[in-house]
């Protein structure tokens, strides 16, 4: 059997539990994977509880998390460029989870870990750093230009301040006062977020900035949205209210090219995931509520073995 974390039905931190499930089996495209560790998110959090909309009876139980790290030990039909014992990362399969010991990979989805790169960052680089780097490039942000971030301290915003940072953007970001240090050691200024957000970057950029990539949604991008005149300069990873600010969604690559791109960057000492939290599985719970709570700084993984 196969211990995993999961749950039986949407709801809060409440439904959650361990399971006993039987060892998957790879269709044509996947890859098994022994996970050595699972990246914690927000997403994973929002999908237990429904917030995407509820599951049905037959989906149950469900397992947290959605990339991982490890080593393959099954390659399913169809799959080329990879083979039993390659260590991997990647974005798990429909249906399958990664706060597990053995989980199924979407084969399109996944690249081979740089020999530089430890399991721990890897294994938060599909999410986080991906959807970074996508948003950074949709917005196409020139060198000396000027990007803000709104919500720069959590994992999609750490690894999006280093990108931009690397193509020479000037980077200023939102976030509670208590990331100052964290967002500084990304080379980005720290706006402190809440009431009067706007009137304190005006205070330092009175003609804005060139470009917002949201990572808060809600209030706070309603609050920074003005800032930007060019709207096709103005995307949110969370938030389709976006559209109606003049703005859009961001558009998700989803394929190993960039995943083996952020990958080169980590290798290279470009991009440090800032893995703050290492929790064993058993401590999987806690993990999650670090992450959903918002306390977490940086990066949350589990290290599965």
């Amino acid at each position: 059997m196969v211990k995993a974390f999961g749950y039986s039905s949407n709801g809060g931190a409440e439904v959650q539990e361990f399971l006993d499930l039987d060892m998957p089996s790879p269709m044509p495209g996947e890859l098994l994977v022994e996970v050595r560790t699972a990246g914690v998110n927000p997403v994973d959090w929002k999908i237990r509880s429904g917030l995407f909309g509820g599951s049905d009876a037959s989906s149950f139980p469900a397992v947290l998390g959605s990339e991982v790290s490890g080593v393959v030990r099954e390659v399913g039909k169809d799959v080329q460029g990879f083979a039993v014992n390659d260590e991997i990362f990647g974005s798990v399969a429909p249906g399958s989870g990664g706060y597990t010991e053995y989980t199924l990979v979407t084969a399109s989805a996944a690249a081979h870990k740089p020999l530089q790169v430890s399991f721990h960052d890897a294994a938060t680089l599909p999410v986080a750093a991906a959807t970074a780097y996508d948003g950074v490039i949709q917005l196409d942000v020139k060198e000396g230009q000027t990007l803000l971030i709104n919500g720069i301290g959590g994992g999609v915003g750490v690894a999006a301040a280093q990108i931009a940072r690397d193509l020479g953007i000037n980077v200023i970001g939102t976030a509670s006062e208590d990331k100052r240090a964290l967002v500084e050691t990304l080379g980005a200024t720290l706006i402190a977020s809440g009431d009067g957000v706007a009137d304190r970057i005006k205070q330092i950029l009175p003609d804005g900035v060139d470009a917002i990539f949201d990572l808060a949604g809600g209030d706070a991008l309603q609050a920074v949205a003005t800032l930007v005149d060019d709207r096709t300069k103005l995307i949110s990873a969370g938030d389709p209210a976006v559209a109606e600010l003049g703005g859009h969604m961001i558009e998700r690559d989803r394929t190993h090219r960039v995943l083996e791109i952020v990958g080169a960057l980590v290798a290279d000492g470009k991009l440090d995931p800032h893995v703050e939290d290492v929790r064993p599985l058993d401590e999987a719970a806690d993990a999650i509520a670090a992450v959903e709570i918002g306390h977490a700084r940086g990066k949350v993984v589990i290290q599965v073995s």
